[in-house]
């Protein structure tokens, strides 16, 4: 007797230890994973089987074969990112592993798919040697037309993404840094438009000096942004300090063009905006010294670095990492369209221009709509991926690096 085939989604336990277990629906949602393999073609007798696979398919080999550029055109690789992580840095429960990371890049494939209808394999890898790590990621890049580098911990990320983008000619892209930055910029574009500013006119304060803080300085200033000042744990990173590690030396001769040292609350004194990618707690004198019309963009979670009830005391317009509150910061307003336009037009890599379009369109997408409550669109907002995928697909063409 043939053996029984069960949906492991069928499970009626919905705990993880048992029976006893309180219902938690996280646990139902994961059980059996969040993903599957499906085919584009049918298979249904021996003459589909003949084409899928063998001897048509010997057909379509060979001609890859002779002309390399055909596997865009006859596989999915134009259409498939790969998403990598080594489990070190997954949202805010830090270096768990390889294997516990897999429901978040499982998540995060479903989102690619979701918001970009672009295909997305989650690949946990079993080192957190940054050589390693790329040996590995070269090896597997002929099967894929892109790669989201995801939660790998700084400053490892920099080199790990830098050394990939030399070696590869697909787009290759670490989430954390510039997913975060052009949702950034696109908020900040608005708040400043709403207040009658331009980044021009803006002083900003980030704390954080990881991979996004890092990331979101350096993006804003190449935008046009006035000046910005990054803190980490030991107060502003600037040159007078003889602790910096090379990531943050570099960061200090960029930023802060004022020449602030000291603490956070220091540099909050008259500043137009807060950009909170750390954790921890801003005092809330720190806030009320902001100037006039002042920004806070705190974007830790589950807890921004200051509470939105007490940011709106102060600022203008507040922003949080969180579902609940208006303005959320969400990397899932960028990754997706980002490839899409990447891959629509096989692009070699992912530029700068690339970017700022991704920030320009998204801005763009709340038009009229602009108010303190709306200065970044939702990500369940038809408009987004489509208006993001055009703006980087036509700067991929404009920058030369689009190959279709």
């Amino acid at each position: 007797m043939a053996a029984e085939i069960v949906n492991p989604r069928s499970d009626s336990s919905t705990g993880h230890e048992g029976a006893d277990e309180p219902f938690d629906p996280a646990f139902a949602l994961h059980r059996g994973g969040k993903m599957a393999v499906q085919a584009t073609v049918p298979v249904r007798d021996k003459d589909d089987l003949s084409l899928a696979y063998t001897p048509g398919v010997a057909k379509v080999c060979s001609a890859i074969a002779e002309r390399p550029e055909l596997v865009h055109d006859y596989t999915w690789k134009s259409n498939v990112v790969a998403v990598v992580t080594d489990g070190t840095a997954v949202l805010g429960l830090g270096d768990i592993g390889a294997e516990a990371s897999l429901p978040v890049m499982e998540g995060k494939a479903i989102l690619f798919k979701q918001f970009g209808g672009v295909d997305a394999v989650p690949i946990a890898l079993a080192t957190t040697d940054a050589d390693e790590i790329v040996e590995t990621v070269v090896r597997l890049a002929p099967s894929f037309g892109g790669v989201n580098l995801e939660d790998i911990s700084a400053p490892r990320c920099f080199e790990i993404e830098r050394k990939l983008q030399e070696r590869l000619d697909i787009p290759v892209f670490h989430d954390d840094q510039h997913g975060t930055a052009v949702v950034t910029l696109a908020a900040l574009r608005n708040a400043a438009k709403l207040t009658g500013r331009t980044l021009g006119d803006l002083r900003a304060v980030i704390s954080g000096s990881g991979a996004a803080g890092v990331a979101i300085a350096k993006f804003l200033l190449a935008a046009g942004l006035g000046d910005v000042a990054v803190a980490d744990r030991k107060g502003i990173v600037s040159r007078d300090r003889e602790d910096l590690t090379p990531v943050k030396r570099e960061l200090a001769e960029l930023t802060n063009k004022a020449g602030i040292s000291g603490s956070l609350e220091t540099a909050l004194k008259g500043a137009d905006v807060f950009i909170g990618v750390s954790g921890g707690t801003v005092p809330e004198p720190a806030v009320a010294s902001m100037a006039p019309n002042a920004f806070v963009f705190a974007m830790a979670n589950p807890n921004p670095e200051v509470h939105p009830d007490v940011a709106h005391k102060y600022a203008a317009v507040v922003a949080t990492g969180r579902s609940d509150y208006p303005n959320q910061i969400n990397n899932v307003l960028a990754f997706p369209g980002i490839f899409a336009g990447a891959l629509q037009v096989r692009a070699s890599r992912i530029t700068e221009g690339m970017k700022i379009a991704a920030a320009d369109a998204l801005a763009d997408v709340v038009g009229d709509e602009l108010s303190a409550e709306y200065v970044i669109p939702s990500p369940f907002d038809e408009r987004v991926a489509p208006a993001v995928t055009a703006a980087v697909a036509a700067a991929a063409r404009a920058e030369g690096v689009a190959r279709s």
